[in-house]
C-alpha cells in the first residue's frame, strides 16, 4: 500500500475544505432563494410565539412575544400536507421586503373557503424535529392542472457554484501538481 505524502494529504485537505464550503453555499442558496408549490389551502391560524416557539402550558412566555400566521395546505395530487409560516421579513435578511403577511393571511383564508388551487412562493425548509416552517412570501390562483414555476435564480446559482467548485478543485490540483515537478 502506497504511503501518502504530506503534500498529497494537504492537497486532499484543501479539496475537502473547498467541497465543504460549496456544500454550505448550495444549502444557503436552497434555503434563502424562492421555491414554488401548487397546492390547496385548507386552513389558517395565528399563534402567539416567543423566542422558544409557540406559547403553550409547556412553554410559557418568557420575553417579547409576537403573532405568527400559519397557512395549512394539502397537495391535490398526493394528499401530502404542508404547513407554511407567514411572517414579514420587513427590511431584514433575507431581503424579500415582505410587509403584507396579514393581507396574505386574508387571501389564504379566501382561497381555503373557495377551495381553489394556488401557487405559493416560499423560502426555507420544513424541519419537523426543530419545529421550523417554510415562510410563504406570496401566492396566486392557478388552474387545477397547473405545475409549479421553476426557481430559475436558484438554478443559475447552482450552475455557477458547480463551475466554481470545478475550477477551485482544478486550481488546487494544478497548484500542488506543479510544485512536485
Amino acid at each position: 500500500m502506497a504511503k501518502l505524502s504530506f503534500r498529497s494529504v494537504t492537497k486532499l485537505f484543501f479539496i475537502a475544505v473547498t467541497l465543504l464550503i460549496h456544500v454550505v453555499l448550495f444549502a444557503t442558496v436552497n434555503f434563502y432563494f424562492p421555491h414554488y408549490d401548487v397546492t390547496h389551502i385548507t386552513g389558517v391560524e395565528v399563534k402567539r410565539v416567543d423566542k422558544d416557539g409557540p406559547i403553550t402550558k409547556a412553554n410559557p412566555a418568557d420575553g417579547p412575544t409576537r403573532d405568527v400566521y400559519y397557512i395549512y395546505t394539502q397537495n391535490p395530487q398526493n394528499d401530502k400536507v404542508m404547513v407554511y409560516r407567514n411572517e414579514d421579513t420587513r427590511w431584514g435578511f433575507p431581503f424579500y421586503f415582505k410587509f403584507n403577511s396579514a393581507d396574505l393571511q386574508a387571501r389564504a383564508q379566501s382561497f381555503a373557503v373557495d377551495k381553489k388551487s394556488v401557487q405559493v412562493k416560499y423560502y426555507g425548509w420544513r424541519l419537523v424535529m426543530f419545529d421550523e416552517f417554510r415562510n410563504m412570501t406570496s401566492m396566486k390562483e392557478v388552474d387545477q392542472n397547473a405545475t409549479a414555476a421553476w426557481p430559475i435564480a436558484s438554478y443559475v446559482l447552482y450552475f455557477l457554484l458547480l463551475i466554481t467548485l470545478f475550477l477551485s478543485i482544478q486550481f488546487i490540483r494544478g497548484w500542488f501538481d506543479s510544485e512536485e515537478s
